[in-house]
């Protein structure tokens, strides 16, 4: 049986969204955050050695990383549904968006949100945080010009991967120049799937719109 280790108010959630739209079996094994660091447990760290979350078990197979967790979830179980198959440019595209998603659109949010705390000391670098943040959610805006999804009418597993980059952007207030993705958040966010996911994963402050 697939186990998400799932923690509270993380990136997790958005597994849980993924295999409620398969309708694929898991279990669900929580994790709290430490109520004055918001740090991971360190019990997290007995299922895999970052000690972070998301993180699935399934048999003897240990993943971390939601790019690589949304990938083998899809191929393992999705049955064609949420992919890209083949070799072709849709299909490498719908690649590069799972892997776009960390490895590239969340390091500006993440230092918006960590820098945003230093208070003055963090002011000289703000003018650039916030140019990569508008160069990053603008590609995203435009990706999504003219269609509902990032990969085009149908929902992929990109959407779901790159959900926690539109919802950290509404977080941010950055919605009202954004309205491809403000359209999209609120799409994905009102899916039954995603409302599931959100009934079985507990609190999640960037979940339901505000």
């Amino acid at each position: 049986m697939l186990v998400v280790h799932h923690l509270n108010d993380s990136r997790s959630q958005r597994i849980l969204w993924l295999l409620e739209e398969l309708g694929a079996p898991y279990e669900i094994k929580p994790y709290a955050r430490d109520a004055t660091t918001r740090l991971a447990p360190p019990e997290l760290k007995a299922v895999h050695p970052l000690g972070k979350s998301p993180v699935i078990t399934d048999g003897d197979i240990t993943i971390a990383e939601s790019g690589a967790i949304v990938d083998y979830i899809v191929r393992k179980y999705g049955k064609g549904k949420l992919a890209v198959a083949g070799e072709g440019p849709e299909a490498e595209k719908y690649r590069e968006w799972l892997h776009y998603s960390e490895g590239s659109a969340m390091l500006p949010l993440m230092l918006n949100m960590y820098v945003a705390r230093l208070g003055e000391a963090g002011a000289p670098l703000q003018p650039r945080i916030a140019s990569e943040m508008a160069n990053h959610l603008s590609y995203v805006e435009g990706s999504l010009a003219g269609h509902d999804w990032l990969m085009g009418k149908d929902i992929t597993g990109a959407d779901i991967q790159m959900s926690f980059v539109g919802e950290v952007a509404r977080a941010f207030g950055q919605m009202a120049t954004y309205p491809n993705i403000k359209r999209w958040v609120e799409a994905f966010q009102a899916r039954p799937a995603y409302q599931r996911g959100l009934e079985k994963g507990g609190p999640y402050n960037l979940g339901p719109p505000k």
